[in-house]
């Protein structure tokens, strides 16, 4: 089977499709992820045959254009409210329409059985249709964006569908979806289950690594992404740098790119700044994660039966923060006030290592993620899905 991958121009809306793409290659299939640079880099480095189609798309440099100097996006703009979702996934139905073309000449060079796309990418469903295959969705993890953003998708695409002989932009044949029934999002239309298996990207780990921490010393793992320092994130990353001063018998692990290091200042002696390391290498060792909300670190956590506290910062980063915080696993700061202030940070932390009731919260969807079938299982599904 010839299984064709599809995802919208950001490394991290592809992270959650590799380990089905590994299942894939595991159980004898050929997969080939067609996408920008952007993501085609981190596909190779996961071990995954790429093509590139287009350029490389430089996601950020919109948001980059209308931030003040120091200002994030959060500061400027306030969390995401449920009703702008639909309209923050605008930018993807435009890109579909841009990308269409190029995706079906590759499509019908390479004449895939299957088409397995992300949550985000729509261009897939209608290259599916167009060849008379299968299509795939699979989401990041928790999603209030596909449903609501499914409407204004139809409208914008229904002219590229029907010039192609569709009736319009297809459904899915099958949705994939990662979330424990916890942290479903009720606007997200029901799908089948798909286990998450931890990878937060490729890399090396550190000799520290090897080193756990001293008897009754709790690490906590502080990880909001590369983005969020790229948007004007330092001064935030100072707030929670300096929430740990004075914690007794807790230690902080940061990941950051190291050009961002200078801007921390002074950092605690129970602080410990590094090189962004994916958090599947050392979460087995901490004992809470301070994020910001992002899927794949989201459900990495969950699938680590963590407890967290969640800074969000961008559109759907909110809903996961929401919806872990239902669960009983999350302390959330969802205004930039509160993130911005050390006593505040230093308070959520305290809690979530102290409350035992995040512990059981995030024990529970850790127990309900792992009933759920592996990729390997899936694979199965889609053979038959494919086989008509």
């Amino acid at each position: 089977m010839r299984v064709l991958m599809l995802s919208t121009p950001f490394p991290t809306h592809f992270t959650p499709m590799v380990p089905l793409a590994w299942a894939l290659q595991g159980a004898g299939h050929e997969v080939t992820v067609a996408a920008q640079p952007d993501v085609t880099d981190a596909a190779r480095a996961a071990g995954i045959s790429a093509v590139d189609i287009g350029d490389r798309f430089h996601g950020l440099d919109v948001l980059l254009r209308h931030l003040p100097p120091g200002k994030r996006p959060l500061e400027l703009m306030g969390p995401t409210p449920p009703e702008k979702m639909a309209g923050s996934a605008k930018l993807w139905e435009t890109h579909a329409r841009y990308l269409l073309g190029a995706y079906l000449e590759f499509a019908r060079d390479w004449r895939p059985d299957l088409i397995v796309s992300e949550q985000m990418e729509l261009a897939g469903q209608i290259v599916a249709g167009a060849l008379g295959v299968p299509s795939v969705q699979h989401r990041w993890g928790v999603d209030p964006l596909s449903g609501p953003s499914r409407t204004s998708a139809r409208h914008f695409l229904h002219g590229a569908a029907t010039r192609l002989g569709l009736a319009g932009l297809p459904d899915p044949d099958l949705l994939l979806d990662p979330c424990p029934p916890a942290l479903r999002h009720p606007s997200a239309a029901p799908g089948a289950p798909i286990g998450y298996v931890p990878f937060n990207g490729a890399g090396s780990a550190p000799a520290w690594l090897r080193v756990p921490p001293a008897d009754g010393v709790r690490r906590v793992a502080v990880c909001l992404g590369r983005q969020t320092l790229v948007l004007n994130g330092t001064g935030l990353f100072r707030s929670i740098i300096a929430a740990f001063e004075g914690l007794a018998d807790v230690e902080a692990v940061v990941t950051a790119a190291p050009e961002f290091h200078a801007g921390f200042g002074d950092v605690p002696g129970n602080v410990r700044v590094v090189e962004p390391v994916p958090l599947n290498l050392f979460l087995r060792d901490c004992h809470a994660v301070v994020h910001h909300g992002g899927a794949n670190t989201t459900m990495t956590a969950c699938a680590f039966g963590l407890p967290q506290v969640v800074l969000p910062q961008l559109v759907d980063q909110f809903a996961s923060a929401e919806h872990l915080e239902k669960a009983g696993a999350a302390r959330v700061l969802a205004e930039a006030a509160p993130q911005n202030d050390p006593a505040h940070v230093r308070e959520a932390v305290r809690d979530v290592l102290d409350d035992p009731r995040y512990l059981r919260g995030a024990g529970e969807l850790r127990r309900d993620m792992a009933a759920m079938p592996s990729p390997a299982r899936v694979v199965a599904d889609l053979e038959r899905l494919a086989a008509g």
